[in-house]
Order: structure tokens, then C-alpha cells, then sequence
């Protein structure tokens, strides 16, 4: 990876104001921003950028009562709920497991909502932190949160993706807008864990096309010699309207054999048609998990793929083109975590270079302009 001359956080834990949290006053328990991260990134009709920052609130003392709590979202209100501490691993400190049900069972240490932040056109500095349009549950399928937004500009109306949490289901939701400040829900578009669903930045045969990524528990191995992997991959699908969506046939971006820089991957940043190398495509950054102790190492990655079909890759390349910086969170080494993570997911074309935002540490928002020559081929 090179090293970046302009990158750096442009928010932090610190920057936000919890009296202002859509769950200010909710319950008699303090709270606290274990993170404010993985923002989506699009330009605004005026200019300047708007980021989409996933603030994940978490209490600050969970465990009371011999029990370990979680917040929800109940009928327009946040309440708190306990579980027997027997029944619970704490080992990662975004979520618990919960033993005894016979299956995977999990609790978030968190709940998150989106919070948009103005930056200037160079995403160097914030404008303004517009709390009176967070975006927050409204319903019981996302109980226990919306995460992780990407924004897409399709002619002249913006879509945000979400992925929302609860018992219910593990789903992908949509959002649209004309000005991405008042935001239409407009439904659940991907069913039970299918994350990190991309919009391409346009049409195909006058179709959309996004980018998805399903999860599950059970893999089919590929043949003995294979150049992939079994495991989670970057599929594609399209849609007549953007809100009904079929799989793709053909598989999108799968993890190589050869490595386990990508033994688990996920899109990162909605594709953009731009030219690299001399030839034209989508370009997609992506982020390749290498197993490492709970969370695993996260790396950012790039592919260009074909113009009019998004199954073919034209171009991309095994070093990662961005990494965890440890001097940018050095400042609040104190809040760390995690550590060794970056998470992509917002990208504009500045001209000679890119602006990428990206979630460093599951802590921050990162800021790092990109020169087009890194992708150089």
C-alpha cells in the first residue's frame, strides 16, 4: 500500500453530541459512542459532500443486575433488555453470544443510527453535523439498529442502502431522496443476511445493478486445484425499478485460493464508471478479511469491471490499496477496540484523484485522497 499525502479522520467518537441522539432521554442509563464509522460518502446538489455516519451508541455499563443489556427500539421508544450472564460470551465487544437456543445466537453492545455530516467538496473539513436529519428505527424490523449506509446518485435521485437489524431478520433496506436530506423508506429490498448491498452509480441495458453480499453458515467447495475459495463472495443482481431485485447469473467477485488476505470478502464503495489504465469500467473498492484473532484483519482492495457486464473484471490487484493506519487513531488510542481494521464505503471522483471515506478501527471516519495512478495496472 502507498502511503496517502492527504489522510486523515475527519470524525470522531468525540465529535458527536449525544444530547442530540435520537435516544437522548430515552431510559435512565448513560450512554456512549463506541463508535462513529463506515460512513456512505456522496456529493450534494450544492457541492459540497454529504457522509452518512453509522453512530453506534452503546451503554456504558451493560452489565448490572447479574444480567448483560442491549438496546431496542419498541414503538417509537428505546428500552433496555437484560439476559442472564450465564448465558452470555462476551469475548468480542461489539455483541454477545447467547448459549443455550440450539443455534447461533447474538445481542448487539450497541445500537446504531445514521447521522449525516456536511464536509467541503474536498472532504478535508466538516461543514456542519445535521442531527435533525439522522435517520433512526422506525419499525421492528430494525429493532436493534440500521448500519452501515451506502449512497448512490442514479440520473438525479439518490439511494441509500441499509442494513438493518432484529430478531425478525438480518435485511437490506432502501432509502431515496432527491436531496439526500429527507430520506423516503422505501422497504425491504434484500431478506435475511444479505449485507453490504452497492447500487451501481447508473444504468446497464437500462437496468440497475447492485453489487450484494449473502451470508450463511454453509459454504460448497470448489473443486480440488480451483483458483477460488469457498466462502462469502460479491455477487450482483439487477432490478427493472431499483426496489425488486434478482440475482444475477453469473458469480460476481470471489475470494482466491492462493490467499487468505480475502478468505472472507464484502463490497465496500457503489461502483462508479470511470476510466482506469485506458480502459473504461465500474470501479469498485472492496474489503478482504484475513483471519486473525476475533475480528480478523481488514484490508481495502480495488477491481474494475467490465462496462456492460459487471461479472467480467478487467483489472484489479492482489495488494491492498489501503490498509489500518495506527498514526491516524494514535490521538485516541484510548478508545481503540479493535484494531487492524479499515472498512471502505464512500468514494467521489475528484478529478486527478478520489476521495475515499472509509470506517477506520469500527472508531472513525477516515478521509483519504487517492491519486488515479495508484490504479495503475
Amino acid at each position: 500500500m502507498s502511503e496517502y499525502a492527504t489522510d486523515r479522520l475527519i470524525l470522531t467518537p468525540q465529535d458527536i453530541d449525544l444530547s442530540r441522539s435520537p435516544l437522548a432521554g430515552q431510559f435512565d442509563a448513560e450512554t456512549y459512542v463506541l463508535g462513529a464509522f463506515n460512513p456512505a460518502l456522496t456529493r450534494l446538489p450544492n457541492g459540497n459532500l454529504l457522509m452518512m455516519v453509522r453512530v453506534a451508541e452503546a451503554l456504558r455499563q451493560p452489565i448490572f443486575d447479574n444480567q448483560v443489556h442491549a438496546i431496542r427500539w419498541d414503538d417509537g421508544r428505546y428500552v433496555l433488555d437484560g439476559w442472564p450472564l450465564e448465558l452470555a460470551d462476551t469475548a468480542d465487544p461489539r455483541k454477545f453470544k447467547l448459549h443455550g437456543g440450539g443455534w447461533k445466537i447474538m445481542a448487539l453492545t450497541s445500537l446504531s443510527w445514521l447521522l449525516p455530516v456536511e464536509l467541503t467538496p474536498d472532504g478535508l473539513e466538516r461543514v456542519a453535523i445535521h442531527y435533525d436529519r439522522a435517520v433512526a428505527p422506525t419499525g421492528s424490523w430494525q429493532c436493534y439498529g440500521l448500519e452501515d449506509a451506502r449512497i448512490s446518485k442514479v440520473a438525479d435521485r439518490y439511494w441509500m442502502t441499509t442494513c438493518s437489524v432484529s430478531p425478525e431478520r438480518h435485511s437490506t433496506t432502501l432509502y431515496s431522496s432527491s436531496d439526500a436530506f429527507d430520506w423516503h423508506f422505501e422497504g425491504l429490498v434484500l431478506d435475511h443476511q444479505n449485507k453490504d448491498m452497492l447500487i451501481f452509480e447508473g444504468l446497464i441495458g437500462g437496468k440497475f445493478w447492485a453489487q450484494t453480499r449473502p451470508l450463511g453458515d454453509l459454504y460448497f467447495a470448489y473443486p480440488p486445484g480451483s483458483e477460488w475459495r469457498a466462502g462469502p463472495s460479491i455477487n450482483l443482481a439487477t432490478s427493472p425499478d431499483c426496489r425488486h431485485w434478482q440475482p444475477y447469473l453469473e458469480p460476481g467477485i470471489r475470494p482466491h485460493a492462493g490467499t487468505v488476505a480475502t478468505a472472507r470478502m464484502g463490497g465496500g464503495t457503489p461502483p462508479i464508471l470511470t476510466e482506469i489504465g485506458g480502459r473504461r469500467g465500474w470501479l469498485t473498492l472492496w474489503h478482504g478479511v484475513e483471519p486473525k484473532e476475533i475480528v480478523g484483519i481488514y484490508r481495502t482492495y480495488w477491481s474494475l469491471l467490465d462496462e456492460h457486464d459487471p461479472a467480467t473484471t478487467l483489472a484489479t490487484q492482489d495488494a491492498p490499496l489501503l490498509e489500518a493506519n495506527p498514526a491516524l487513531t494514535a490521538p485516541i488510542d484510548a478508545l481503540m477496540y479493535v484494531r487492524d481494521v479499515v472498512f471502505t464505503t464512500g468514494i467521489a471522483d475528484a478529478g486527478d484523484h478520489f476521495i475515499v471515506a472509509s470506517g477506520e478501527a469500527d472508531l472513525a471516519c477516515r478521509i483519504t485522497h487517492v491519486p488515479k495512478s495508484a490504479f495503475a495496472n
